[in-house]
């Protein structure tokens, strides 16, 4: 029988939780592909998501985005259901692959103005907080000379920054993100790192999945180490350790290389 750990950080959760995610069940036919997951998140906080591949970790975001109906358990998003989260435009998602038309004539301006639908009156016409709001998330992604470019003449990493910018002119205070630094550029990747630690001082709360164990510890405050169910919720130092990774990903422990501190990175302020 496994438990579930939680970092000395995400004991301080005796305030409101920003996402709660209770007994988790998802099946898809005769397959299960979450067993029972459970955590609470607090706000202002970058968590990683770590798990292999078929982990469950795509299901989970759609879950909690209200996108899946699961079999049982339970999902709060600062104490809504996931359906009225997203109504109001509290939840914001970011999936790994975007079913887009990459040659429809859409500029990456009007991507990212599609994040403030949920704010336009009944007419639907962007108004100046509107637009305010779309050039910042922008100016936020360094996209700002790109602006009127077709979203389709992008880069990988530019693409991916547009809509990580849509998430950002939503407004969102929990920002869910599938693998965001998945075959992007050194550039885009840094860019996104740096934003999801500002969002967290912000007070917002991110959940991120990552194979990039290497900048786990850099980017999060800590980590749920995923296999069908939650294995572990703690320091990313902790989920880190050869024995840890081994549960998740199924190996000898003494097969899991250690990990190194990313090279050009330091710890966080604050931590030791």
């Amino acid at each position: 029988m496994t438990t579930t750990q939680r970092p000395t950080a995400s004991r301080a959760t005796a305030g409101p939780l920003a996402l709660e995610v209770e007994n988790l069940v998802v099946r898809y036919g005769a397959v299960t592909a979450l067993d029972g997951a459970t955590f609470a998140l607090a706000p202002a906080r970058v968590t990683g998501l770590v798990g292999m591949n078929g982990s469950g970790k795509s299901t989970l975001f759609k879950a909690l985005m209200g996108l899946v109906r699961p079999d049982s358990g339970r999902v709060r998003v600062h104490g809504m259901t996931p359906e009225q989260a997203r109504r109001r435009g509290t939840v914001s998602y970011v999936p790994q692959t975007e079913d887009v038309d990459w040659t429809f004539p859409v500029s990456v301006r009007d991507v990212v103005m599609t994040g403030r639908y949920g704010h336009l009156g009944l007419t639907r016409r962007p108004r100046r907080a509107d637009h305010d709001a779309v050039a910042e998330a922008l100016a936020r992604v360094e996209l700002t000379d790109l602006a009127h470019r077709q979203i389709g003449a992008l880069s990988g990493g530019q693409r991916k920054r547009a809509f990580v910018a849509r998430g950002l002119a939503q407004e969102a205070r929990v920002l869910l993100l599938d693998e965001p630094f998945a075959g992007v550029d050194k550039r885009s990747e840094a860019t996104v790192s740096r934003l999801l630690r500002e969002l967290a001082a912000d007070g917002r709360t991110v959940l991120v999945s990552t194979h990039d164990l290497q900048s786990l510890d850099v980017l999060c405050d800590d980590a749920v180490l995923l296999q069908r169910r939650v294995l572990l919720h703690a320091d990313p130092r902790e989920v880190l350790l050869p024995e840890n990774l081994a549960r998740a990903f199924g190996v000898d422990p003494a097969e899991v290389p250690a990990q190194e501190p990313a090279r050009g990175h330091h710890r966080r302020e604050g931590q030791s």
